[in-house]
């Protein structure tokens, strides 16, 4: 697929305590859970991180955030920029259940929208959910005016929200969209990643 994803392996993790794109998970980092189920849908995979040689095992392109400390919206700057293609997934490194699969079908949902998002529950999901490369000077604006929230540059753009309805052909999306911040988001990722293991064998 003519597509890049961006992972963004920023973040100070304090309320984890920890890295937590390096927390295992059945023995494998989650940062590299992420990249194994994006990589066989993707032209490309971009990691921003101005710590590379923490992950250079994983053998991805990479690009350094130019504005430390301003949150995910400067790590899609980046990512944005160092892309070689227009349609982009942004994901987060802490949503060890991912799936390359809906990934793919956001993509294809973009069109000439300039965002896809999806909407489950109630919430919106700006960190996994797909951007064109025409917002690069939309993103650049925000950051230069320090206004910093995704939903702020959301509000600036013409974006496609897409419901769980229309995502029927996806079991479990709470499951996908499922994010670790705290010890015990992480205990529970594990033991959903045991269930999960366990199922992949019926």
């Amino acid at each position: 697929m003519q597509a890049s994803a961006i992972i963004l392996a920023g973040g100070k993790s304090n309320r984890m305590g920890t890295n937590k794109a390096l927390l295992k998970i059945n023995n494998k980092p989650s940062i590299e859970r992420i990249r194994d189920r994006l990589r066989p849908y993707f032209h490309e995979m971009v990691l921003v991180t101005n710590d590379p040689q923490e992950y250079k095992f994983l053998g991805l392109k990479m690009t350094a955030d130019q504005h430390p400390g301003m949150g995910p919206l400067a790590g899609l700057y980046a990512g944005l920029t160092a892309s070689e293609c227009d349609m982009n997934l942004l994901t987060a490194c802490d949503m060890p259940f991912v799936s390359g699969e809906l990934a793919s079908v956001l993509v294809s949902l973009c069109g000439s929208h300039d965002a896809v998002v999806p909407v489950i529950d109630g919430n919106e999901h700006p960190l996994f959910a797909v951007y064109h490369k025409r917002i690069l000077e939309k993103t650049a604006k925000r950051l230069e005016e320090e206004k910093l929230s995704m939903k702020n540059l959301l509000s600036q753009l013409n974006v496609r929200y897409v419901t769980a309805a229309e995502l029927g052909g996806f079991s479990e999306l709470g499951e996908l969209f499922f994010n670790m911040n705290r010890p015990n988001e992480y205990e529970e990722a594990k033991r959903r990643a045991k269930v999960e293991d366990i199922r992949d064998l019926f």
